[in-house]
């Protein structure tokens, strides 16, 4: 799917990384290019975008003010140097966060996570409105109903009205927010850990810095969330 990209980012340097990384692909999108963040917010004001690769410090506007500007950003990608910034980006609804240097690989998955959400948006996936079975739940997307093992389930992440189910084999894009998916999942199972995040209990296998990692995904944990992750932890060792 060819894509309509806007990059952001104050340091040369930077957007001609991002400008190589987008030339090593081999799928063609339409990409512009700002290294100065007012008109990038002037262009997005009035031209829609598919995805916006922004960065955070930058000297007139920061990448938080900005897309805090907009009353409907594109599906956001931050590219920072500072780690700290994780958590309220994921708080805005930002899909993944890049960190500096970034390394093609990371720069490539980081695009396909954010294809593959546009992509699975299009299906008008929905969990069924009825009382789950203790292993299962049943989804709809058109006229198909597929069934969904909660043991199969890692994550769950919201992305303002959606939420992507991460599971062993796949990643489901659903119609409904993260606070609807906790509601219909079984409490036992699943810890909420963050504003935007959803972890079923015995995929936490590691937890460094505030962070959970599953599989390549790192997890913020949010202030608020911590003691509800601990009492779920406890639960697990007994």
């Amino acid at each position: 799917m060819k894509l309509n990209l806007v990059v952001v980012d104050d340091e040369p340097l930077a957007l001609e990384i991002i400008d190589s990384y987008l030339k090593r692909m081999d799928e063609a999108h339409d990409v512009l290019f700002f290294n100065n963040a007012k008109q990038a917010l002037l262009h997005l004001e009035n031209q829609e975008a598919d995805i916006l690769l922004l960065d955070i410090e930058m000297p007139e506007i920061t990448g938080i003010e900005f897309l805090k500007a907009l009353p409907d950003p594109p599906l956001t990608i931050f590219t920072t140097a500072y780690r700290n910034y994780a958590f309220e980006g994921f708080e805005l609804g930002v899909i993944d966060f890049l960190l500096k240097p970034i390394s093609f690989t990371r720069f490539l998955a980081a695009i396909k996570k954010a294809k593959d959400f546009l992509s699975l948006k299009t299906n008008d996936t929905q969990l069924e409105q009825h009382e789950p079975a203790p292993e299962f739940i049943f989804v709809k997307s058109g006229v198909k109903r597929i069934r969904l093992q909660f043991d199969q389930i890692t994550h769950v992440q919201g992305l303002k009205d959606y939420a992507i189910i991460h599971t062993l084999q796949e990643k489901i894009v659903i119609k409904g927010s993260i606070k609807l998916v906790q509601e219909m999942f079984p409490v036992l199972l699943f810890i909420r850990v963050h504003k935007s995040f959803l972890v079923a209990t015995k995929a936490i296998k590691r937890i460094e810095h505030n962070r959970i990692i599953i599989n390549d995904y790192q997890i913020p944990v949010g202030r608020n969330y911590k003691e509800e992750l601990e009492k779920g932890l406890k639960s697990i060792n007994r």
